[in-house]
């Protein structure tokens, strides 16, 4: 092979991966406009999550379903139908006017989203130090912690004195004598 073919070959694969990005591109202003309204390519909101379709179902029947998913139900098919009744028999609008190119450019971003998705599946950032909700003894607290101790105290023996007031009020009426 000479230079000037090793030259072409090289032009072909850059343009090919440049095709197939501005396919990532136009599949992401395709999904914005038309899926993103029922779908996410990581969570279920009214339709399913779409990471993954690629490996859940073949790239024709995807682009038959996104162009009529209610003709595939009404034909009976199995996983249409098994999609149609786990979210509620909610109807997904037909596309039609989409060409299989453009459908295939919106798998391309769901690809492409799903890869660049962080790994964590933690729904939540983790935090990067706990600190706990109390303060242990310190000359700070020392006086908050010695009104609350004598607030204690003063309450226990308001209590006690409360539960004995019976016997005190009974002895001293016996102190008195019967007085008939």
């Amino acid at each position: 092979m000479n230079v000037k073919g090793i030259f072409v070959l090289i032009v072909l694969a850059s343009l090919h991966v440049r095709l197939l990005a501005a396919d990532a591109e136009e599949g992401k202003k395709l999904f914005q406009a038309r899926c993103a309204s029922c779908h996410n390519v990581h969570k279920k909101l009214t339709g399913p999550a779409l990471a993954g379709v690629d490996g859940r179902h073949p790239e024709d029947w995807i682009i038959r379903f996104v162009k009529s998913s209610q003709s595939m139900i009404k034909t009976g098919d199995a996983a249409a139908l098994a999609i149609f009744n786990e979210y509620n028999q909610v109807v997904m609008p037909d596309h039609p006017d989409l060409n299989d190119e453009q459908v295939r450019s919106i798998i391309a971003f769901i690809k492409a989203e799903a890869a660049a998705a962080p790994k964590d599946d933690a729904p939540f950032a983790r935090p990067g130090k706990l600190t706990p909700n109390l303060m242990p003894l310190s000359i700070y607290n020392f006086p908050f912690m010695l009104a609350y101790l004598l607030l204690i105290i003063v309450i226990v023996l308001l209590l006690v004195f409360l539960v004995n007031i019976k016997s005190i009020e009974k002895k001293m009426h016996e102190g008195n004598g019967p007085e008939s």
